[in-house]
């Protein structure tokens, strides 16, 4: 299988990667940690503008009628300038609610999407899978919980708030356990089927923002290697140096295309591998980024922060290594 991005792709990331370099995404990452989310959710708004929350939901309720390989690319660029907030949550909240309604269970979908996707409401959302955390509910005008209801079955509701937030690696992300209780939505095997779908499509923003996250750590890692100078030259013609360039470099190389394969087909073996393969090279960036900036890599000061932090999270989120390659293993034994 062979991807070649067409001319309006090509258009698109350009100019999503034009929009956010006239962005100030740092200092929104920065905001953001210290809880102000205003910077964050502007940037949201030009986002929605560009089409980038349009891109898992159907056209009846506003979007573009669900293209897989668009946000794959579009992730990516979100990786690629770290973006904060809950995306790869409001990219499977798109799909679970497109889903129902495509199911017959119209009501969220109508409610939510419309301002989820002119960049005027963040939703996130928690699933089993995800351990029952949510990411950054307090920067949420929605926090949507799939957990088992009193008869075992799986139950959508609108959480009502949420419990203490907790710190992870990334600043910028923090994790709460969602109030009990709260307005039900859709329940039963419809519902099933639609968290499948939003764990395909989460799954994918997940592995193409790491491979963003895994670009921008090499690119500035080069950079730096080629004007830091020891023994009069600069360390970036060692031999060690180079060797742990072209690993991550490798390690890049093997994952995009898994990615973009898995947006083709979005079968849950692909994606599997696709994120294992864009997680682990994200995290080997970010220890290559780490290593050879010394010293100066571990200051908060240092925009490379902002990606190192983010490797290990991206990594985890929505599938670790070992369950992805698990699934790939019984996908295709």
């Amino acid at each position: 299988m062979r991807f070649v991005p067409t001319t309006e792709q090509r258009d698109f990331t350009r100019s999503l990667d034009a929009l956010l370099t006239a962005c100030d995404t740092p200092k929104a990452v920065r905001s953001w940690a210290a809880g102000d989310h205003g910077p964050g959710r502007a940037l949201w708004r030009r986002l929605a503008g560009a089409g980038v929350f349009a891109l898992a939901a159907p056209e009846a309720y506003g979007g573009a009628g669900r293209l897989p390989p668009e946000l794959a690319m579009a992730h990516r660029e979100l990786g690629r300038h770290a973006v904060p907030g809950p995306l790869v949550e409001t990219a499977a909240a798109t799909a679970l609610l497109g889903r129902l309604a495509d199911a017959g269970v119209p009501g969220p979908a109508e409610r939510l999407l419309p301002g989820l996707l002119a960049g005027e409401a963040v939703v996130t959302l928690a699933v089993p899978e995800g351990g029952g955390w949510v990411l950054d509910p307090d920067g949420a005008d929605a926090v949507l919980v799939v957990a088992a209801g009193p008869g075992g079955a799986a139950e959508l509701r609108l959480a009502p708030g949420h419990g203490p937030l907790h710190a992870s690696l990334d600043p910028a992300r923090r994790l709460a356990r969602p109030d009990p209780g709260g307005e039900l939505l859709a329940a039963g095997p419809v519902l099933d089927e639609a968290v499948g779908c939003a764990v395909r499509w989460a799954r994918l923003a997940a592995a193409a923002q790491a491979v963003g996250v895994a670009e921008e750590l090499l690119r500035r890692t080069v950079a730096y290697v080629r004007q830091r100078v020891q023994f009069g030259v600069p360390i970036g013609s060692f031999q060690a140096v180079k060797h742990r360039l072209a690993d991550t470099l490798l390690a890049m190389e093997f994952a995009r295309p898994l990615v973009y394969g898995a947006a083709l087909t979005l079968a849950p073996g692909d994606l599997a591998a696709a994120k294992a393969a864009a997680g682990e090279a994200a995290y080997t960036a970010a220890r290559a980024a780490l290593q050879l900036h010394g010293a100066i890599g571990y200051t908060e000061e240092l925009d490379l922060s902002l990606w190192l932090r983010r490797a290990r999270p991206l990594r985890d989120a929505w599938g670790t290594p070992a369950q992805c390659r698990a699934e790939v293993l019984a996908a295709y034994r």
